[in-house]
């Protein structure tokens, strides 16, 4: 059960992070930069941890979700 938490903290974590790559307008401003980084960063890291205990279906469900922020 943790690791499916853990996967979700990781998409709730990217959604942010993709979020405000829209804000931090080409990286020029400063503050949507650093949650764009951090937002990604903490999602590898978490999808990493995640990935030890449920390896396909965590990648495949990161994959899914972003597929379905696309439409």
């Amino acid at each position: 059960m943790k690791s499916w938490l853990l996967l979700l903290a990781a998409v709730v974590s990217e959604v942010i992070g993709t979020s405000a790559i829209k804000y931090s307008e080409g990286f020029t401003k400063v503050i949507p930069s650093i949650i764009v980084f951090v937002g990604f960063g903490v999602a590898f890291y978490l999808l990493s941890i995640t990935l030890k205990v449920i390896p396909a279906v965590s990648y495949t469900h990161l994959r899914a979700h972003e597929t379905r922020e696309d439409l």
